[in-house]
Formats: C-alpha cells, structure tokens, sequence
C-alpha cells in the first residue's frame, strides 16, 4: 500500500515504514504528525484518486530528527568584468518516518463525478427559464451625430478663426489638412 500526500508544500509517494525528508516542520523530535492532504492512494490495485484530496485518508509520521542537508555551492562569474561569488547553503530538512496510512472513509472519484452532474441539470432549467419568457431589452440609446460641414473649401484663415473659437491650441503651426481633422474632432 502506497499514498502520494503534500507534505511541507512538496509531494511524496510513501509506504509504510518508509523514512523521508522534507523541509522543516515546527513539530519537536519524537512527536506524531499527521498528514491528511492525501492526493492518491493504493492499497493492492485498488487506486483511489482524490479531487484534489481524499477526505477521511491520512498519513501518520513520526518525526525522527531536524538536520541540514548537503552543502550546495552556488557560484556566479561574469568573465572579463572581475566579478566572482561563491555562496553555500545548506537546506534545513526534517526526517520522518512513515508509520501508517489510514484509508478510512476514502471514496473513489467515481461518486466526485456524479456530484459534479448533479448541478448541471439546475443550469440547463435556469438556461430554459430564460428562453421561455425573453425580456424585450430597450434599445440603446446614442448620442446624435452632428452634421458634419464640408471644410475644405474654406480658407485657412477662415480655418483658423474657427479653430480659435473652438478653443484648439496651437494652432498657428497648423496645415490646412491638421486644422480640419481638428475641427472634425
């Protein structure tokens, strides 16, 4: 019998009896701990998948020792700049030993799967609802165009007279062409 739990923010396939390390826990040497965000279990074949977890299912560990793990080097160079740093790090782990998976109350995914028929069936009548009794929805009101005035045939003075009365700025840099695309505007 094997289980895949979340232990620590990570994810181990255990066994009974199996030891394992993970990052370290608050818990005190020689404590119990128990871990119920059991993902998959199987006992002989018989594979019970959870969504996402496997309610009643839990993992029992003994918490054997804290300890650091192995020294890793981390070293960075840039060449021809003179830039060289070396750092280690040595990660704190925890040992357990695992000492029992508990499969009580485990329901396989198949009954997950009906659960989630069930309220499929409420969204079609709400989708039905709606189309027996249609709401007629009020046209949308929009703002009425303003007549455009053809403006090429006015001069640029008479262009720019406009344009000042309508409160353009900048316009004595203006072509002809800029100050009717702002009088448009």
């Amino acid at each position: 019998m094997y289980a895949i739990v979340e232990m620590a923010g990570q994810q181990f396939k255990v066994a009974k009896d199996q030891k394992v390390y993970v990052h370290r826990l608050q818990t005190e040497e020689g404590k119990k701990v128990t871990f119920d965000k059991v993902l998959l279990l199987d006992d002989g074949g018989n594979v019970t998948v959870g969504a996402p977890v496997i309610e009643g299912a839990a993992v029992e560990a003994k918490v054997v020792k804290h300890l650091k793990g192995d020294k890793v080097i981390v070293f960075k160079k840039k060449r021809r700049k003179g830039y060289r740093v070396k750092n280690g790090h040595r990660q704190s782990l925890t040992e357990i030993v695992v000492e029992g998976i508990v499969a009580k109350g485990a329901k396989k995914a198949a009954p997950a799967k009906a659960k989630a028929e069930k309220p499929a069936p409420q969204a079609k009548k709400a989708v039905a609802a709606k189309t027996e009794a249609p709401k007629k929805e009020a046209p949308k009101k929009t703002a009425p165009k303003k007549a455009v005035e053809d403006l090429s045939g006015k001069t640029v003075a008479e262009l720019k007279e406009m344009a000042k009365a309508k409160g353009v700025t900048g316009i004595s840099s203006m072509k002809k062409a800029d100050l009717i695309e702002a009088l448009n505007k």
